[in-house]
């Protein structure tokens, strides 16, 4: 079987489909095919980061975010739909590749999987 047809985090075989999303039984991860290509395209180097659906993202876009997200070490949290301008890309190891200020919050990273263009 490729790889194409295991989970990307722990390459379990034992894969579903539900709806537009990919399911692993064995850790509950759940992605989309375009997703786990552009994670790969990532990893390979080409330096092109997607949000949630699949648009490219530059430095100074705007973005949404599109899950609540608590700030770690603080009570914090970021609710889904705030807004977010003027991003910088970054290459972040830990998969944090947005760099940007939230009004409220202050200066953090994000991964680009909780986001959309807006």
């Amino acid at each position: 079987m490729s790889d194409e047809h295991k989970c990307p985090q722990c390459g379990c075989e034992h894969i579903y489909q539900d709806g537009e999303l990919w399911v692993c039984p064995e850790c509950a991860h759940e992605w989309n095919e375009f997703s786990a290509g552009a994670a790969d395209a990532e990893a390979g180097g080409s330096g092109v980061i997607h949000d949630a659906n699949g648009n490219v993202l530059a430095d100074g876009d705007t973005i949404t975010v599109t899950k609540d997200l608590k700030v770690k070490g603080s009570s914090l949290v970021v609710k889904s739909g705030t807004k977010v301008k003027n991003i910088k890309l970054v290459d972040g190891t830990d998969g944090h590749n947005i760099a940007c200020k939230i009004s409220g919050i202050g200066a953090m990273n994000l991964k680009s999987e909780f986001v959309k263009k807006s």
